[in-house]
């Protein structure tokens, strides 16, 4: 926060600053800021108010005060990298629960036909390969991908290509080992198809729900492979 802005602030207002400096990494894990006084004169607030801003901090467990050493940060940021790398299939199943079915609503909106042409030549490509697992999963992949670039909406294909590269992981790739057989191929082949025909149709609820319906199943066959 520039100093030019910092005037007229509340203790909620300090804190919100300094708690978006650490979880940008600005601040770091260990670091010990600056000294109580030193703050309240660059944010340009009493002692008292920092030092409720910084309490309030030590509440949500960004920082330690202690008592003759200073304030010290305890919150790790995490970086998209280590997201990435620890998530695990079922967390990848909730994100795509959360996203998916509105992505269909938006391409219903959104889709254009030569867009949804290449949807309807991946569905082909993916029926085609019930006996092949690795070549079903890499095209499955991409047809979610292509339902993404149907909303035109850069920050949600972004978001997409993020859970993408979940999908390449060691763990998904074994879970997907366990989890693909021809049964279950024909199964997501036919929950594919009919996704793609309600977004065709411009029906945007049906397709939302058909979505849900098909990430259900493939939740439910990670849920067993797991187990095993």
């Amino acid at each position: 926060m520039d100093k030019g802005q910092r005037k007229n602030l509340g203790a909620a207002d300090i804190s919100s600053d300094l708690r978006r400096e650490i979880s940008k990494g600005n601040l770091r894990l260990h670091d010990r800021l600056p000294p109580e006084r030193r703050l309240a004169e660059d944010y340009g607030v009493a002692r008292g108010t920092m030092r409720a801003a910084l309490l309030h901090l030590e509440k949500e467990n960004y920082v330690k005060i202690r008592a003759g050493s200073g304030t010290y940060v305890t919150y790790a940021a995490q970086s998209n990298n280590n997201v990435i790398e620890t998530a695990n299939p079922l967390e990848l199943m909730d994100t795509r629960f959360a996203l998916e079915p509105h992505i269909c609503r938006l391409a219903v909106l959104h889709g254009r036909r030569a867009k949804l042409d290449e949807i309807a030549k991946l569905c082909d490509k993916m029926e085609s390969d019930r006996n092949d697992p690795a070549s079903f999963g890499e095209t499955d992949t991409r047809f979610h991908r292509a339902l993404a670039h149907c909303t035109n909406n850069p920050l949600l294909i972004w978001i997409i290509d993020q859970i993408t590269s979940v999908r390449d992981q060691d763990e998904w790739n074994r879970m997907r080992h366990l989890t693909l057989n021809e049964d279950i191929i024909g199964r997501y082949n036919a929950q594919h198809r009919q996704i793609l025909i309600a977004i065709k149709n411009r029906e945007p609820e049906k397709a939302a729900n058909l979505m849900k319906e098909h990430l259900e199943t493939a939740r439910l066959t990670l849920t067993r492979a797991a187990e095993t």
